[in-house]
């Protein structure tokens, strides 16, 4: 990578992807390791999160180091008008790298300038969310045994949805054709798809969900409408359930098709679709111990010991 922080997928060029991806499949084989020993980790999340915050956490104790940090902004000195600058420079005495989710676009790149300890950016508003990209992308391989020349449909909120795109540079690397299907209010924002014209990759965008769509994909990338980036709650109610998979949609899809989700889901996967073969959102959720595994090591400079 081009930093030692992890604060955008932009920053990883393909070498690094697969380098990262290698060392993951390495800690799915072996996930308990003494490579953190005497290391310390602080995880600043002033956004909450489940499967983030846990399996960064789960990662560095498998890794045999510690963790130190927040889950709730409100119990912190922010709350009583701390700048993130001194948030950061506070913790950078306390810890060997930071782990940081925030709800300002930019916070994590702004965390890594002004301290000298490693920074992993856990999503910043609707940004970027590299460390999902990752696992992501070491799901499809697995799913696929391949990243290259695969046929990508996203579905939901591609609007204020930092997954997709952080997925969109990510998969740019490996000849990819997306399908992108949002309402008008959320349709994949001109900068992403500025992105993908420079980049020469083909995507259609669409307003309807069909199976014809969902029969061409071998992977179908679930989101959810995200209720906490909207300031008005009626657009939320307009938008919130306008897509929702079920199982019959899937009856002549390929055979190789996986659906994936970055989680948590609401009401756009049925539940009936959890009995199919083709579901794997919880698997990949699982994918995430061991890609931030990696992305540990990768950031501290150990992976010559992986």
């Amino acid at each position: 990578m081009k930093s030692k922080s992890l604060v955008s997928i932009d920053q990883c060029t393909k070498e690094d992807i697969l380098r990262i991806l290698d060392n993951a499949a390495r800690f799915e084989a072996n996930p308990n390791r003494v490579l953190l020993e005497g290391k310390v980790a602080a995880t600043l999340f002033f956004e909450p999160s489940t499967r983030t915050r846990l399996s960064f956490e789960t990662a560095v104790n498998r890794l045999g180091g510690r963790v130190v940090g927040f889950q709730d902004a409100s119990t912190t000195s922010s709350s009583k008008g701390e700048t993130l600058k001194d948030t950061i420079l506070m913790v950078s005495n306390y810890a060997d790298l930071i782990i940081m989710r925030h709800y300002l676009e930019g916070a994590a790149r702004y965390a890594s300038e002004v301290t000298g300890i490693p920074v992993i950016n856990a999503g910043d508003g609707a940004n970027q969310h590299p460390s999902q990209t990752l696992l992501d992308l070491y799901t499809i391989r697995q799913t696929q045994n391949r990243l290259h020349d695969l046929q990508i449909t996203i579905v939901g909120d591609l609007k204020y949805g930092r997954t997709v795109h952080s997925l969109i540079v990510g998969m740019s690397h490996f000849n990819p054709s997306f399908h992108f299907v949002a309402p008008e209010e959320l349709r994949m924002p001109d900068e992403q798809k500025h992105f993908c014209d420079k980049q020469g990759i083909p995507y259609v965008e669409h307003t309807d969900f069909t199976e014809e769509i969902i029969n061409h994909s071998d992977i179908l990338y679930m989101t959810r409408v995200q209720r906490e980036r909207f300031t008005d709650l009626e657009e939320y109610e307009r938008v919130k359930n306008v897509y929702i998979l079920r199982k019959d949609m899937l009856s002549q899809s390929k055979a190789n098709l996986r659906i994936l989700h970055p989680l948590p889901r609401v009401n756009e996967i049925a539940y009936d679709v959890d009995d199919s073969p083709k579901a794997y959102f919880i698997q990949q959720a699982r994918n995430g111990l061991f890609v931030r595994q990696a992305i540990l090591c990768d950031v501290l400079g150990i992976n010559h010991l992986i």
